[in-house]
């Protein structure tokens, strides 16, 4: 079997995985606090035919090698963690963080996961939890059944205001986790991140300290999907695929013309 037949399979199985990522982007795009992904490609092994700076005479070396690419492989998918734009919303316990930092998550196994979509609500006992999946955000905060205001500040001091009472009553401190590796945090659907090997152990701390971002109260962190740049992408992913594909059939004409001729 001809070699380049072999090699353009490994080029459409790439792309084909390039399309998936891009779709899900585009899928996403409306998603709150989605991070884009973008795959990860490298070259195959080679087969070395003629080394470099193999000995060519007693006294000669040469100057280049002869070794043959064997294709291509998908190593990784990344997620882009830049800062997506802002939309204010101004409903009370939509929360937006600016900077670096994830809300903590409790799942329903006590385990802890994180997230950068800060749409929040209330259960019915007054505890702020996921808008999707009513997973309680940690630290818990629960706001009194007669609060008529709700408010985060900047470092993540949580007030509700309440009847009878003029002075705001303070109803805990939201604190971020941050990881030296965001990257390697295990996407696991719902817009949660689980820790993991290579994202390192959490690092807790109350908004605006230590490098942690601010929070915005009644704002939301849009996805940092670029339809435009995905777009693009989608082409250059086509043209590819296309191109790996005439290769394909390039190679089977000439095993046809030598087929027929010989």
């Amino acid at each position: 079997m001809h070699p380049a037949l072999w090699i353009s399979k490994t080029g459409l199985d790439a792309q084909s995985t390039d399309l998936q990522v891009t779709s899900n982007n585009l899928a996403n795009a409306s998603t709150v606090g989605y991070k884009k992904n973008r795959a990860v490609f490298e070259d195959l092994f080679y087969q070395t035919v003629r080394a470099p700076g193999s000995q060519s005479s007693q006294n000669t070396n040469l100057p280049s090698g002869l070794m043959l690419g064997t294709g291509v492989k998908t190593v990784a998918t990344q997620k882009d963690f830049t800062q997506g734009s802002f939309q204010l919303t101004q409903n009370q316990m939509d929360m937006a963080i600016e900077g670096a930092g994830f809300f903590q998550v409790l799942m329903p196994d006590g385990s802890t996961t994180y997230t950068r979509a800060g749409n929040f609500a209330l259960n019915e006992n007054g505890q702020v939890v996921t808008s999707g999946s009513g997973f309680l955000l940690q630290p818990n905060i629960t706001v009194p059944d007669d609060a008529t205001s709700f408010d985060v500040s900047i470092d993540g001091i949580v007030t509700a205001r309440v009847p009878n009472n003029p002075a705001p009553v303070n109803l805990g401190q939201i604190q971020l986790a941050d990881f030296i590796n965001p990257a390697g945090l295990e996407p696991i659907g719902q817009n949660l991140f689980r820790e993991s090997q290579a994202s390192g152990a959490a690092i807790i701390g109350n908004p605006s300290e230590d490098g942690l971002g601010n929070l915005r109260g009644g704002q939301l962190e849009s996805s940092n999907v670029s339809v435009v740049e995905e777009l693009i992408g989608l082409i250059e992913t086509q043209r590819a695929y296309e191109i790996n594909a005439k290769v394909i059939s390039g190679v089977d004409q000439m095993l046809q013309y030598v087929n027929q001729t010989l």
